[in-house]
């Protein structure tokens, strides 16, 4: 058994299919006990909670070798999600493919924190620095990219363009990440928000086929296999 699953009751494959599932498709963790159930399996829903808090935030960690993030151009915005009662700012940047690059969730949407994204951002794409990137016409975007050319972080040539229209590929990425985030209806945390978004959106970088050449070189085309083989779990 792999030492990611020992001393759990339950079988890894299992666990992977419940996290797989509840962050690809707009189910609830009561749909998918009563799933289990169906399967003769008798899974609490807060067990499933556990184990997505606890495994999708790994998932995320094990696809970063065989991520592609050779975009010269970002589109970089924010959207915005429920926890704890409370409107929070879920930043996001996608490439000039439709490809995920980044996300993270804030407190504000300020310079200081436009400028943590996209220093995040870079950071998990050393060797993929923009050519372009746009935004809305927030300010904070433009003092924390004026600032990061300063630095030496961003190309000097870096442009930014602030042209709302540009920035509606994201728009309709962002919709279509709320249609999974909708039956949550809340997180109770910002943590627990962090960790669920990171699998949801690690599960729209398979649909987009972000993984696609891997998935089908080491797992014969099948997505299933694949993250089993990431966690050393045989999947059928």
């Amino acid at each position: 058994m792999s030492l990611a699953f020992k001393g759990r009751h339950f079988a890894p494959d299992i666990i992977l299919l419940c996290m797989r599932w509840y962050c690809r498709y707009a189910l609830s963790y009561r749909d998918l006990e009563e799933m289990m159930a169906e399967r003769g399996l008798s899974v609490d829903h807060t067990t499933i909670y556990r184990w997505v808090q606890h495994d999708a935030p790994e998932l995320d960690r094990r696809v970063q070798w065989c991520r592609d993030r050779n975009s010269g151009s970002w589109y970089v915005d924010e959207t915005y999600v429920k926890v704890r009662g409370e409107w929070m700012y879920l930043y996001r940047a996608i490439g000039d493919r439709g490809e995920t690059l980044d996300f993270q969730l804030s407190q504000k949407r300020t310079t200081k924190a436009a400028k943590r994204f996209l220093v995040k951002a870079l950071n998990r794409s050393p060797h993929n620095r923009p050519s372009v990137i746009s935004t809305d016409k927030n300010p904070a975007y433009n003092e924390a990219i004026a600032s990061l050319r300063r630095e030496g972080r961003l190309a000097a040539s870096c442009q930014h363009r602030q042209i709302k229209y540009l920035n509606n590929r994201l728009e309709s990425d962002h919709g279509k990440l709320k249609q999974r985030i909708r039956p949550v209806r809340g997180f109770q945390s910002q943590k627990t928000a962090h960790n669920a978004i990171r699998g949801f959106e690690t599960m729209r970088m398979f649909r987009k086929g972000q993984f696609r050449s891997m998935v089908d070189s080491l797992a014969g085309g099948s997505e299933a296999r694949f993250i089993g083989r990431l966690f050393q779990v045989f999947v059928a």
